[in-house]
């Protein structure tokens, strides 16, 4: 299955206009201390006991550094649990540092 994939003005718009998603974080503890999105802390190790934790009845946004954890996160559960509702952060916080907010640290 392809992955979806959406960039940080579309997420930015979502948060915006109050669109109802779910928004995971696969980083670990350490980099979600330092800054994040406000999204659920998942880290990419623990997404395999706590896959009951992601729901399958909404849009679901993975977002990690630079996209890439995410990505793969997004493909394992796409491909092992035929999930069919998530879209990969492209650029991951990165992005949403250079292009959204400079407040959010870059690191």
């Amino acid at each position: 299955m392809e992955i979806k994939e959406l960039d940080v003005f579309t997420l930015k718009e979502m948060m915006d206009s109050g669109k109802d998603f779910h928004l995971i974080d696969v980083r670990n503890p350490d980099e979600f201390e330092y800054c994040n999105l406000n999204g659920v802390l998942i880290p990419m190790s623990q997404i395999p006991e706590r896959i009951a934790e992601i729901p399958r009845d909404k849009m679901v946004i993975v977002q990690c550094h630079h996209g890439g954890r995410s990505r793969k996160v997004v493909q394992w559960l796409q491909d092992a649990h035929q999930f069919d509702n998530l879209y990969n952060l492209f650029g991951g916080i990165h992005a949403w540092s250079i292009e959204i907010d400079s407040n959010v640290p870059i690191y």
